[in-house]
């Protein structure tokens, strides 16, 4: 197996491949002002297998296109949606979150935790803005410092991994350049990184590798996850996903 057919591997039967709540989905959903007389239509780009996009169907009259990469996770979703009753709210639509099929000026949300940085918080927020209405909002999750100074081993890491991590304020400008108005704004807490993304990561890491027959690249894969997870609790004071609700001018 690729190294991504793998991770896909690791994630496909979790609720989130990342962190974030339903508590923390619901908060951001508070930040807007939105008709009660029709259905909404929402796009929930970088789904994943969909917690975040099930609390938005069990909570909004709207109809939700769900869009991932990989139709592993599509298909967890949908056997969830299904086992709910929601498969009348949830549209799956396998598509790159950068080449996208949705109608322009039509929705009155774009939702996107923790997948928004695939292509680049300022290139993502640039490119989906076309399809949201005049008015509509953004609700995106992003890798944030949270602190002005940070210990260089975490610095280094950051900058390799994700380059256009950067503080909340640098963020909001960001999209306040490009037509956005911030509505709200909240770091996600630690349980939300522990309790719903990593914990659950790790009971899964010895059936990935019997799965896998311990290979030397399951085994790859499940080190730099825990090395992943090593710094986050080391570094946990300095960053986190910053939640960026803003309305498009």
């Amino acid at each position: 197996m690729t190294e991504i057919a793998l991770i896909i591997d690791l994630h496909k039967d979790s609720g989130r491949q990342g962190p974030g709540s339903e508590a923390e989905t619901l908060r951001a959903l508070e930040f807007m002002e939105l008709p009660t007389d029709r259905k909404l239509l929402i796009a929930d780009i970088g789904c994943g297998t969909g917690g975040q996009t099930i609390t938005l169907a069990q909570n909004l009259n709207a109809y939700i296109t769900a869009v991932d990469l990989f139709p592993e996770f599509l298909d967890r979703l949908n056997q969830t949606s299904g086992k709910l009753g929601l498969t009348d709210k949830i549209q799956t639509l396998q598509e790159s979150m950068d080449d996208l099929s949705l109608e322009p000026h039509h929705l009155d949300i774009i939702w996107s935790e923790g997948a928004i940085y695939n292509i680049g918080f300022e290139t993502g927020i640039k490119k989906w803005k076309d399809y949201l209405k005049i008015g509509g909002y953004l609700a995106v999750s992003e890798i944030t410092w949270i602190t002005p100074n940070r210990p260089k081993e975490l610095e280094e890491y950051w900058m390799q991994q994700y380059p256009e991590i950067d503080t909340a304020s640098n963020k909001i400008r960001i999209l306040e350049k490009n037509g956005y108005t911030l509505v709200g704004y909240f770091q996600l807490r630690q349980e939300s990184w522990i309790e719903n993304y990593y914990r659950p990561l790790e009971e899964r890491f010895e059936s990935f590798l019997k799965q896998n027959n311990h290979s030397e690249p399951a085994m790859k894969v499940v080190e730099e996850h825990r090395a992943e997870i090593d710094l986050y609790l080391k570094y946990r004071p300095y960053y986190s996903y910053g939640f960026y609700v803003a309305k498009r001018n």
